[in-house]
């Protein structure tokens, strides 16, 4: 564990949250500076600027924490723990503290592995509690076979027994995935590099970002619930390829809703807690 903190400074910028409403497809002119950013929507935030000449060599950037060199080449996110207090006001500065919390080894059916797991803090210029406290871990893997066998579509697991309430169907294509990569400056090469993805990471399409589909259920959610989240408790199960149906689905549970993602087989690739 380490005790290091490292902070970033930024500002919730009105042109950068015009970008993610057009990238979400919804009206610019909705947002004006003094409007609460859309919780969910601090992805856009704190972008480390990571020289060309240190990212990693899958294209991946900096985290705003310093990784272990644990000798794995491959990086992608596992799940994040978000708690909101609070509400970033469009236009305010802003400050993140950042720590790492534990590097755990593990051992699967695709060889080792190691969980690192990243603490932030996000603040409003002058508070002193967090509006954003979050956690997110990371996965380091060994090299991918450059042509593994595609695994048994019996290994996913089902989707949620129950009935959803809100519903969404997407096909995420190149543009999406680029202008989401630039609106959080992610180079990993998975997203943009087709020959990389396929023939160096063994994948059978560029792959959607992670965040694209979470932030997807998160508008799902706000539309069906009328409200923000408090709470957010998300677990990635499985890729999500470009050009291939999107499914969102999301079901409430008294207070909290369920919210999940399929693919194009109808197997679950994102699933999220809300409160």
């Amino acid at each position: 564990m380490s005790d290091d903190v490292e902070r970033m400074d930024d500002v919730c910028a009105l042109p950068l949250v015009h970008r993610v409403a057009a990238t979400l497809d919804l009206d610019p002119a909705r947002y004006r500076n003094g409007d609460p950013l859309p919780r969910g929507w601090h992805v856009c935030l704190f972008t480390v600027p990571t020289r060309q000449s240190l990212l990693r060599p899958d294209g991946a950037a900096g985290l705003g924490v310093t990784l272990p060199d644990v000798g794995l080449p491959r990086l992608m996110i596992g799940g994040r723990r978000i708690r909101f207090t609070g509400d970033i006001p469009i236009g305010a500065a802003v400050r993140r503290e950042s720590r790492r919390k534990a590097v755990v080894a593990k051992e699967g059916r695709s060889g080792r592995f190691v969980i690192v797991t990243i603490r932030h803090d996000v603040y409003v210029q002058g508070e002193t509690v967090a509006v954003i406290e979050e956690e997110q871990d990371y996965v380091m893997r060994e090299a991918a076979d450059p042509a593994p066998p595609a695994p048994p579509k019996t290994d996913r697991e089902a989707p949620p027994r129950r009935e959803p309430v809100a519903s969404r169907t997407v096909i995420p294509d190149e543009t999406l995935l680029f202008r989401y990569s630039a609106i959080t400056f992610n180079p990993h090469r998975i997203h943009y590099d087709y020959p990389y993805a396929t023939a160096k990471e063994g994948y059978p399409a560029l792959v959607v970002n992670g965040g694209i589909a979470s932030v997807m259920l998160l508008e799902l959610f706000r539309a069906a619930a009328a409200r923000e989240p408090r709470s957010v408790t998300a677990r990635n199960v499985a890729p999500l390829f470009c050009g291939r149906p999107l499914h969102l689905r999301g079901a409430r549970d008294g207070t909290s809703w369920t919210l999940w993602a399929e693919d194009d087989d109808n197997k679950v690739a994102l699933e999220a807690l809300v409160e």
